[in-house]
């Protein structure tokens, strides 16, 4: 598989280490090759954690280039952490086609057992942005996490309600003046939950976070920070 406009011999497939800096490169997946990119922090701010981030729904133009999944990205990456963005099957340069779901579960397991195999020692985290919250959650009933991330969690089109707790910090936060997943859903189903996550409502934020990105972003900092690791990376 090569990318469109990229010679073939500079095409990273299944890199045996994390890369020490930004890298695009392709892991195997159940469907076929998923695009992916990593980065990693400032050295002296590396902690001993890596998050993975899912983008929104591909058949609505959802991909890891989204506004919302690269400020999640940045955010933490500022905090310490190494960072990987993916494409679902048949998003971007991803190979397959759109499963509902059940598919992309297994492309975010693909790319959690690379990271479990290059950065065995740290804490994974997982966050997701609209469709990639509710992949997150299902992915996380059988990951061990040290964060779940939840932004704007289409509870009204995925069952939810059938997912457990992850059984880590979880934070959900949810703009007031969402037009695609509407408050009063988010509320009612996170008042169900047993034990409930940190909730977060923005006002005046729509469904994409328009002019309210760099908000956004100190919003996940503050959020997360408590439950960051203490150790260094190595």
């Amino acid at each position: 598989m090569v990318k469109q406009g990229m010679p073939e011999s500079h095409i990273k497939i299944q890199p045996e280490e994390f890369p020490a800096g930004k890298s695009e490169f392709f892991l195997r997946g159940p469907a076929g090759m998923l695009e992916c990119i990593a980065d990693v922090p400032e050295p002296a701010d590396e902690i001993s954690a890596t998050f993975v981030v899912c983008h929104p729904h591909p058949l609505h133009g959802g991909t890891f280039h989204n506004k919302v999944v690269t400020i999640m990205e940045r955010s933490m990456r500022e905090l310490g952490l190494r960072t990987v963005r993916f494409n679902f099957r048949g998003a971007g340069e991803s190979e397959g086609e759109h499963d509902e779901g059940y598919g992309e579960a297994d492309d975010l397991f693909a790319v959690t057992e690379w990271v479990r195999h290059t950065r065995p020692d740290d804490e994974l985290w997982l966050g997701g942005f609209s469709f990639g919250s509710y992949i997150a959650q299902r992915a996380a009933q059988n990951l061990q996490l040290g964060q779940l991330i939840s932004i704007a969690p289409p509870v009204d089109r995925y069952e939810f309600s059938k997912l457990q707790h992850p059984g880590c910090p979880w934070l959900v936060i949810q703009g007031d003046e969402d037009d695609v997943v509407a408050l009063e859903d988010v509320t009612c189903w996170y008042e169900e939950l047993d034990p409930r996550p940190e909730f977060l409502v923005m006002e005046q934020a729509d469904h994409f976070f328009h002019r309210r990105l760099m908000d956004l972003r100190g919003l996940l900092k503050n959020g997360v920070r408590p439950n960051l690791p203490q150790t260094r990376s190595s």
